[in-house]
This record gives structure tokens, C-alpha cells and sequence, in this order.
């Protein structure tokens, strides 16, 4: 196959693209051939080394094989999301990047999917590790102020001066004493706090992926390595270099919008404070408010966070509501606009949903900034909805109708509609989100396609089973996937490779 070459008498390869084959013992006993199997010691170990040499030498098909074979060893899902996570942050010398948001992007919506399609997602994680790492220099994380008696106050003080300055030595090195003698949730205040000194620095990327390091601590679940001052010093540096908003022509003109959240921000406090003794606010007010943040008005939208904290309304229901207005210029998102400008409304949305998986997990004030951020890029993005797309009407569809959208380029109004067709027939969301997943784990995808399903579907989970809300941000997750579909599928063609090889099947006959 492909000529690669084996040693017979262990099965390995001289060409470590083939993988490994499996190695017997072979008897002639009286004519006859006797095969007995003689598989590794320790089965899960030899893959978890497999895997390794796979994320090393980029090499998908290693991976594909490993990964498949660690699972169906028993091997929980964590084992393997945690040698990507120690792969990722030890060999890119830039931190934290798109790899490791796959990654943990991928490992977040696992339950949402398809049991046979869970391996595949884990793979494409996994590939995306190794690619964002290849050629990378390795990582050296520094020590800390050893022997420092500065305060966690002082720490965090410097730590946000020196990202301000764009010294990234500076503020990784007190940032990691911050967190080795603080810990983990002192330190992800210190963050946050650093990341909305400024303006949805770096098009929101910052926030998303100090979101997705804590959301990695989660799966890594207590282990000893990679350390919780590993995955979190991994944002440090690229946070010290990002671009900040306040620095862009459209954020300052002709509406100087920094100077509205500036005002909007130092309201925050008093109206947490205000609100404490009102009423709580209900689903249909958290949607009223979202819709509301879709207008023409900076200042109206500006003034509209603080002014919902002050009437009731929590930190996680303001941040919910900035994600499904982000949301909607998905859903709204109109075929006449070009191509390339669904990378720019998506951002709004991927960072939205951080923030408000940030403020669920711990809400500061710093970090409800960031929710005011939100709100004015889906101010900035309001030229991508006129016209807007209309909202699907279909009381009945059938999710097989998917199908052919995602055979043909430009199919998103027929996909919004099946999908909102299915939901208001009665259709359950769970199986409208593993089919879309499986959309996207048959095509090679991008980077922002992982963000823009994560998204969708916690914030689709957000809001109740049958809502109208929940079913528009589907809506949208479906038009998005079908606008850039299909690919060439190189990458479902490889794993299918590696479960027939593992199989024992002939590779070039039909199933």
C-alpha cells in the first residue's frame, strides 16, 4: 500500500505513515500453520504511544488508528483529550491557539452527538492539535517571582500593567506566581480583568481562548500534568501582542464607540447593585432584550447592558441575550453579502458565547465588561443583515432534507428551513445538532466552523426545549455550515482508511 515496508517479524514500519501493522506468532506444526495473536502488554499504553507519534509526525492516520483503537479498548475520552492538551501546550512556543480550541471544542459537544460520530470529532481535535504544533518551536514555561513577597493584589496590578505595556515576559512571570500561589479562579479574575482593560482585543479570539483553557481544566479534571498554571500562562502571550479594538477605524468613527462602552462600563457596579432587590427577569424579557440589541441606536445599545442589570436581570441572562442578538446576524445573514464577511459575523457570536460561559462558571464585573464589548460588535455588524435574511416559516420539514445542502454551494436558505421545519413539527433539537455534527465532521473544516457549532449548540441548550430562540440559533448553525460546504472530505476518507485497517477489511472493495 502506498509501498510502504514492514519488518515481518514485529510488524513495525519503516515508514511511520503506514503505522505499525499487528505482529503473530507463527508455528509449522506437521504441515500445518499455526497463528497465535500476541498483542502488547499493556494495549492502551502501546496506542496512547501510538497517538503521541501520531500528533508528533502530523500524521493522520496514526492518529485516526489510535484513537479508534483507544476507544474501543475502553480508554475514556479525557485520556485522549488530555495527551492533546499535553501535546499542544508543550510543543507551540505561542500558547494557547486554534488547536487546542478545537480540541476542547470538540471534546465540549461530544455528549451532543452521535456515539459513532464521537470518535470522529475527537480525531478532527486531535489532527488540528498536531497541525497548529507542526513546525512550531517547543514551549518553555518560565518560573515565577521565586521568593517574591508581593501581594496577589500587587500580582495582578503588575500583571495587568505589563499586558497594557505589551511586555509579555513581565506579565507571564508574575501571572504565574499569581496562579501557582493563588490558584486557578484568582487568577482567571486577574484574565479576564486584563483581557477587557481593553476592547475585544484580537476579534474576540482572547476571551474565547482563556474560556476554552479553564473549560480544559475541567476536563483535565485534577490531573498532575499539564498544571493548571501550564494551560493558563499558555494565553499570557499572545493576550500581550493582540490587537485592540480601540485601535480600529470603525470603532471610533463615526460613532466613537470606545467612549460609550467606557461610559456603559463604569455603570456596571451600581446597577448589579440596583438590581439585587428587583424582580427576576423571565426567558421571554432575556429574548425581548436580545432583539432589541439589533437596532441602530450605539448609545441605546450601550446603555442597554447596565440598564438590564439595574431592572434584575443576572449577569449570565445579559450575557445570554448579547450571544443570541449574535446569534441572530447568523441566522439573518443575508446570501448578498460576499463570501468572506461570514467570517466576520461570526465573531461576534463565538466570543459571546465565551463570555457568557465565563460569567455561568464566575461572573466579576470585569468580566461583564466584556458583555458590553459584545453588544457593540453586534452594533458594527448590523450592515451584514440589510438587507436581512428572513426568518424561516416552515411548520413541518425533514432533517433528511439536508441531505443535498450539503452536496450543493449555496444551499443555506433551504437548510435554515429544513431545520426550523423539523423543530416546529415537533422535532427534538438533540437530533438536529447530531445531524449537523455529523455535517461537520464529514467535511475538512475550518477552524471558525468548530467555534460557530460549539457555540450554537450551547446556546441553543440554553434556552428551553421547543423555544423560538433555540431553534433560530440552529437555524443559523445550519445556514453557516451549508454555505461552505462541501469540501473535499480528505479527512473522513482517512479515518474510514483507518477503521477498515483495524477491521481487517480490504481496503480498495466495497463495504
Amino acid at each position: 500500500w502506498h509501498h510502504a515496508r514492514f519488518d515481518l517479524s514485529s510488524g513495525c514500519t519503516l515508514d511511520p505513515w503506514a503505522d505499525d501493522a499487528e505482529g503473530y506468532d507463527v508455528e509449522l506444526r506437521n504441515g500445518e500453520v499455526w497463528v497465535s495473536p500476541r498483542p502488547p502488554a499493556d494495549r492502551i499504553e502501546h496506542l496512547q504511544r501510538r497517538l503521541r507519534q501520531g500528533l508528533e509526525d502530523r500524521l493522520t492516520l496514526v492518529i485516526a488508528k489510535a484513537t479508534l483503537g483507544l476507544l474501543e479498548a475502553g480508554a475514556p475520552a479525557a485520556d485522549l483529550v488530555r495527551t492533546g492538551l499535553s501535546f499542544g501546550l508543550a510543543n507551540r512556543a505561542g500558547g494557547w491557539g486554534s488547536g487546542l480550541t478545537v480540541l476542547v471544542a470538540m471534546a465540549n459537544v461530544l455528549p451532543y452527538l452521535d456515539e459513532a460520530d464521537r470518535p470522529m470529532a475527537l480525531v478532527h481535535g486531535l489532527g488540528f492539535v498536531a497541525r497548529d504544533s507542526a513546525n512550531q518551536p517547543p514551549r518553555f514555561v518560565p518560573d515565577g517571582l521565586v521568593g517574591s513577597e508581593a501581594s496577589e493584589d500587587r500580582l495582578v496590578d503588575w500583571y495587568r500593567r505589563f499586558v497594557d505595556g505589551r511586555n509579555a515576559a513581565g506579565a507571564e512571570r508574575a501571572f504565574l506566581t499569581l496562579v501557582r500561589g493563588a490558584g486557578p479562579a484568582r487568577a482567571g479574575d486577574a484574565l479576564v480583568a486584563a483581557a477587557t482593560d481593553h476592547v475585544f482585543i484580537d476579534e474576540g479570539h482572547t476571551i474565547d481562548f482563556i474560556n476554552k483553557a479553564y473549560e480544559a481544566l475541567v476536563l483535565l479534571d485534577g490531573a498532575a500534568q499539564p498544571s493548571p498554571a501550564d494551560v493558563l500562562s499558555s494565553v499570557v502571550g499572545q493576550m500581550a501582542g493582540a490587537t485592540r479594538a480601540e485601535e480600529m477605524m470603525e470603532w471610533r468613527h463615526p460613532v466613537d464607540l470606545t467612549e460609550l462602552s467606557d461610559a456603559a462600563c463604569a455603570r456596571l457596579e451600581s446597577a448589579l447593585t440596583a438590581g439585587a432587590g428587583a424582580a427576576p427577569w423571565t426567558d421571554e424579557q432575556v429574548s425581548d432584550l436580545a432583539w432589541s440589541l439589533l437596532g441602530e441606536d450605539p448609545a441605546a445599545i450601550a446603555r442597554a447592558v447596565p440598564d438590564a442589570l439595574a431592572r434584575g436581570a443576572t449577569p449570565e441572562q445579559v450575557a445570554r441575550a448579547v450571544a443570541l442578538a449574535a446569534g441572530l446576524r447568523i441566522t439573518r445573514f443575508h446570501n448578498r453579502n460576499d463570501h468572506g464577511d461570514w467570517d466576520q459575523v461570526h465573531h461576534a457570536f463565538t466570543t459571546a458565547n465565551a463570555v457568557h460561559q465565563a460569567i455561568a462558571r464566575r461572573a466579576t464585573p470585569e468580566l461583564i465588561r466584556g458583555v458590553v464589548h459584545g453588544a457593540l460588535r453586534v452594533y458594527l455588524d448590523r450592515f451584514l443583515n440589510i438587507p436581512a435574511a428572513p426568518v424561516p416559516s416552515a411548520t413541518s420539514g425533514s432533517l433528511d432534507d439536508l441531505a443535498t445542502c450539503w452536496e450543493i454551494q449555496g444551499a443555506v436558505d433551504a437548510a435554515g428551513a429544513a431545520v426550523y421545519g423539523f423543530l416546529a413539527g415537533g422535532g427534538r433539537r438533540q437530533e438536529v445538532v447530531a445531524a449537523l455534527g455529523h455535517a461537520l465532521l464529514s467535511e475538512d473544516a475550518e477552524f471558525h466552523w468548530y467555534q460557530v457549532f460549539e457555540a450554537a449548540t450551547r446556546q441553543a441548550f440554553a434556552w428551553p426545549e421547543g423555544s423560538e430562540e433555540s431553534a433560530l440559533l440552529l437555524v443559523g448553525l445550519a445556514r453557516f455550515l451549508s454555505a461552505h460546504t462541501p469540501t473535499r472530505r480528505e479527512l473522513a476518507r482517512v479515518v474510514d482508511i483507518a477503521r477498515r485497517l483495524r477491521r481487517g477489511e480490504a481496503l480498495y472493495e466495497d463495504a
